[in-house]
């Protein structure tokens, strides 16, 4: 995914001081690139629908099990 470096990475303003301690998203028309800050190298992509649907789960608390 070389198109990926180029990109501009997005980071949450819940992240802290130390910025590594959150996930980084960018766009690529219709891809989404998203990485941990803690290992940039790492890159899932995926579609806005997709992406969509997984905000809308946990706006809706249906992971939140998973924090606990």
């Amino acid at each position: 995914m070389p198109f990926l470096s180029a990109l501009s990475w997005l980071k949450s303003s819940f992240s802290d001081a130390g910025g590594n301690n959150c996930i980084e998203i960018a766009t690529d028309g219709g891809t989404i690139a998203m990485r941990e800050s803690s290992e940039p190298e790492t890159i899932v992509t995926t579609d806005r629908i997709t992406l969509r649907a997984f905000v809308r789960g946990v706006k809706s608390g249906r992971f939140d099990h998973l924090l606990d």
